[in-house]
């Protein structure tokens, strides 16, 4: 038995099931809470634009459930974990298990196995579903909850330079000549950096060269004075390769995506540090779901009846909450170049997987 990495078929199956039926229920509590109280703090806003409803509030919902799944995802395996252990070895299941001549590691290897499963339909949940409501929810907040944008290229909140001068956009939809923008400001700045005009348009399209203002309002910073005019082209520099490349956000672009910009970053010469990071975050990510048995397993092991079950709980939970608060950490050093980005994405991982390991070998095997 113990050459086996997993117990009897039979129980593999029973304690499969217990977790698996305790990480949906934990993740269902998390996200109808966090929902509600999203709905709190948003729904008046949504409610401000004219013509938003009900129909709008569950919209808002529907592309806000998917981002609060993906996120506390890893926080209900942990917490299904903390439960299911704890409730083994309140029943005297785990002792039962040991006194048939089962290894800690045997005893965790069902709910390992499951989390690893539940790591790869995470995976798959954010590049499917994730990415694409993210897009479209950024796409809407940035339009001030208007009409939804349909176009599944929408970029929101995008900034562009030619020379001194800036161009800023609500959203950016199309690829090539089509490209098209909406919430266009464009700041046009003197030598030494200060605004000189700044006109708002609500629309704006590709002139070739340049950029198509239509029906901008010009304001003079020196005169203070507003004009009205058909239309303007500005930022003849601003290329079309410029605006593909200007800002992408690598939340709402799946795995592969997100590679094939960063490889056309790397042939323009452009700093690709964050976004590699935030690629293979989008791997390591979904498999923290896989650690987290490893770091609640000291709630299964020591009698119940001892009175340290709760610490042990604790101190399980504990090691799970600070792994998430390393690995935001490292991404944030590896954002801006402080880590390597292979490092900052995987280095929360395996050094949690070695303490985890470490943990449960010196206090159970």
């Amino acid at each position: 038995m113990q050459l086996d990495f997993f117990p009897s078929r039979r129980l593999t199956i029973y304690l499969a099931k217990l977790f698996v039926v305790r990480i949906f229920a934990v993740l269902v509590m998390l996200v109808l809470v966090l929902m509600a109280l999203d709905l709190l703090s948003t729904s008046g806003t949504i409610l401000a634009t004219p013509g938003n409803g009900q129909g709008e509030l569950l919209t808002y919902a529907g592309l806000r459930v998917p981002q609060l799944v993906a996120r506390f995802l890893p926080y209900s395996v942990l917490l299904a974990t903390l439960i299911t252990l704890v409730t083994l070895n309140q029943n005297s299941e785990v002792i039962a298990m040991k006194a048939a001549g089962l290894s800690a590691h045997q005893v965790l290897a069902p709910l390992l196995l499951t989390a690893l499963v539940t790591s790869g339909l995470s995976f798959a949940f954010n590049e499917v579903v994730v990415t694409r409501s993210t897009a479209t929810l950024k796409a809407w907040e940035a339009n001030e909850y208007g009409a939804i944008p349909t176009d599944s290229g929408v970029r929101a909140n995008a900034y562009f330079t030619d020379g001194t001068n800036i161009l800023s956009a609500a959203t950016v939809s199309g690829r090539g000549e089509a490209i098209s923008m909406t919430g266009v400001t464009w700041y046009a700045r003197d030598s030494a950096g200060r605004i000189v005009d700044q006109l708002r348009a609500p629309s704006a399209t590709y002139a070739g060269p340049g950029w198509r203002l239509l029906d901008p309002v010009r304001f003079n910073v020196e005169t203070t004075k507003a004009d009205r005019m058909d239309e303007i082209v500005v930022g003849d520099a601003l290329t079309l390769e410029q605006v593909e490349l200007g800002r992408i956000d690598p939340d709402t672009q799946s795995f592969w995506q997100l590679r094939d910009d960063i490889d056309r970053y790397d042939r323009v010469g452009r700093r690709t540090a964050e976004l590699e990071a935030k690629w293979w975050h989008k791997l390591s990510g979904p498999l923290a779901a896989f650690l987290m048995p490893l770091l609640g397993a000291i709630a299964a092991f020591g009698l119940a009846r001892s009175g340290q079950l709760f610490v042990r709980a604790v101190i399980g939970m504990a090691l799970g909450f600070a792994y998430f608060v390393v690995d935001n950490a490292a991404l944030a050093m590896g954002s801006f170049g402080g880590y390597p980005p292979f490092l900052a994405a995987w280095a929360p991982f395996f050094l949690f997987a070695l303490i985890g390991e470490t943990v449960l070998i010196r206090t159970e095997e």
